[in-house]
């Protein structure tokens, strides 16, 4: 595997049919390593091998495995609590089931965090639900730790300080943070740049993603996702603290825009923004 530079501008991306191919489309942008997503739906059989052999071909560095679920909907904050992670009781054994098998792929392609939207963690810590979501993450945890792996929760769904007592309870020393400000704010849940100094400890990886505070007045309604440097993240202080908090991981840019050929011209708009920002230009 090669050596990566420290805040190397990174990509997430999604795991499809066709792994050189994807692989290709990332190198277009100019980077060379970032976040692979597996889509609930993709079957499994047999990707490792095959991501394997593409990924020693095309050069490509993936520092964590992003699992999603087949019926999440991001609507809006009471459809994200309903459909949105391993919360959800109708849904929950499967995706479990579902987030080790990734690891288990992740494994055998040598990457070493396995990342997921956990859900709505309930911010009373006597709520039933509280502890089994807990150990639920325990369980996840001893899974990945048999790999070597972390397991990294994205930010976004509970204000920093929740999720730090929730890290505290889950009391598992691979359980990390995918830190993502950009969440922060289209939840609503605090600025995301106070939340990296409270988090700090625990940020094993980050994407590099930006958006504008939910409309006021419409306490369910979500915010807005921008190209990165248009939205309300702030993305020099952001690289700026962290720097401040010495981290050196990747910087994976994520762009959540369905018209491709927008979404792409902002990913190469974002990789210039972080080269000035990281001075690479």
């Amino acid at each position: 595997m090669q050596s990566l530079e420290p805040l190397e501008i990174g990509l997430m991306f999604w795991a499809k049919e066709n792994a050189r191919e994807t692989l290709q489309d990332v190198k277009s942008y100019g980077v060379r390593a970032g976040q692979l997503g597996f889509p609930g739906d993709l079957d499994l059989a047999g990707k490792a091998e095959q991501w394997s052999d593409a990924l020693k071909n095309e050069q490509v560095t993936v520092t964590t495995a992003v699992c999603s679920y087949v019926g999440e909907d991001y609507a809006d904050i009471p459809t994200v609590q309903r459909t949105v992670g391993l919360v959800p009781a109708p849904t929950r054994q499967e995706r479990v089931a579902r987030t080790k098998a990734v690891a288990d792929v992740a494994a055998k392609l040598q990457i070493k965090s396995v990342a997921c939207h956990i859900g709505f963690v309930p911010h009373d810590r006597n709520a039933p639900l509280y502890t089994e979501i807990r150990d639920i993450a325990r369980d996840i945890c001893d899974h990945c730790a048999n790999h070597g792996q972390a397991f990294t929760l994205e930010t976004g769904q509970e204000p920093a300080a929740v999720l730090l007592q929730f890290i505290r309870d889950v009391d598992r020393p691979n359980l990390k943070i995918n830190f993502d400000p950009a969440n922060m704010i289209l939840y609503g849940t605090g600025d995301p740049i106070d939340a990296l100094g409270v988090l700090k400890d625990y940020v094993l990886s980050v994407h590099c993603k930006d958006g504008d505070w939910p409309p006021k007045g419409q306490a369910d309604a979500l915010g807005t996702e921008r190209p990165l440097g248009e939205g309300a993240v702030g993305m020099p202080r952001f690289i700026q603290k962290l720097k401040d908090i010495g981290y050196t991981g990747v910087l994976s840019i994520e762009r959540e825009e369905l018209d491709q050929v927008k979404r792409a011209a902002d990913v190469r708009s974002a990789v210039a923004l972080l080269k000035r920002l990281t001075g690479r230009t």
